[in-house]
């Protein structure tokens, strides 16, 4: 299971502990927050290339599928294939524990329309984090903006929106956007390239607790 793995680029992900052995988290991140280095290196020339050709390779991120017994009549048997969905109820208690956090709880407020956070979005960070190979306590607010600015990538086609999420993230500083993006980068690389999430398995996600206020931010329910 990735989520009991720690990935080989955890200590790139995740915030690092303190000397009391808690983790140190900003309620407002900035050049100080654990995770963002006092002077990010520049990317190289050949990153953004590099990112193409590693979506260009991408490997179907759909779970491998299982044959099971559907029915038996005498000697013959009849097939069917069933996902096996890599998504643990830890996963979704991780999605709930930073649903909690203060800069997560605004961004969510502040997107009325659904354009960044709609409920499908939202299962898309939940499928990311069981991806990603980090323990559950490793996750923190950055690794959730950067599974939803994944989302958005992968499904809208107004890239204008996510663009919010800097600023809730930095506010007017620009300087930590290339941090962002490397960071984005590993954590895609951490996931084995596996952007792809279908709408199955956003509705399997879901069904887990389907009550859930979140799932009730549906586009289509906006007038």
């Amino acid at each position: 299971m990735a989520s009991c793995q720690p990935s080989s680029l955890s200590e790139d992900l995740s915030p690092q502990l303190s000397s009391s052995g808690l983790i140190e988290d900003e309620e407002i991140p900035g050049p100080s927050a654990p995770w963002v280095e006092p002077n990010p290196p520049p990317e190289s020339p050949g990153w953004k290339r590099d990112w193409l050709t590693a979506l260009e390779e991408e490997i179907a991120a759909e779970a491998e599928d299982i044959w099971v017994v559907e029915s038996l009549s005498g000697l013959k048997m009849k097939l069917k294939k069933q996902r096996v969905s890599s998504v643990l109820p830890e996963h979704h208690e991780v999605f709930n524990r930073l649903l909690e956090d203060p800069v997560v709880k605004k961004f969510l407020a502040w997107d009325k329309n659904l354009r960044v956070s709609d409920k499908y979005l939202l299962s898309m960070v939940i499928a990311y984090f069981s991806r990603a190979g980090l323990f559950s306590w490793q996750y923190q607010r950055i690794h959730f903006f950067i599974a939803l600015y994944l989302a958005s990538d992968m499904e809208e086609d107004n890239q204008a929106p996510k663009q919010a999420i800097f600023s809730f993230l930095y506010g007017k500083n620009r300087t930590q956007r290339p941090l962002f993006h490397k960071l984005r980068f590993q954590f895609v690389r951490s996931m084995g390239w596996k952007t792809r999430v279908s709408r199955e398995e956003c509705e399997e996600i879901q069904a887990y607790d389907p009550e859930h206020w979140v799932w009730g931010r549906d586009r289509t329910l906006i007038p």
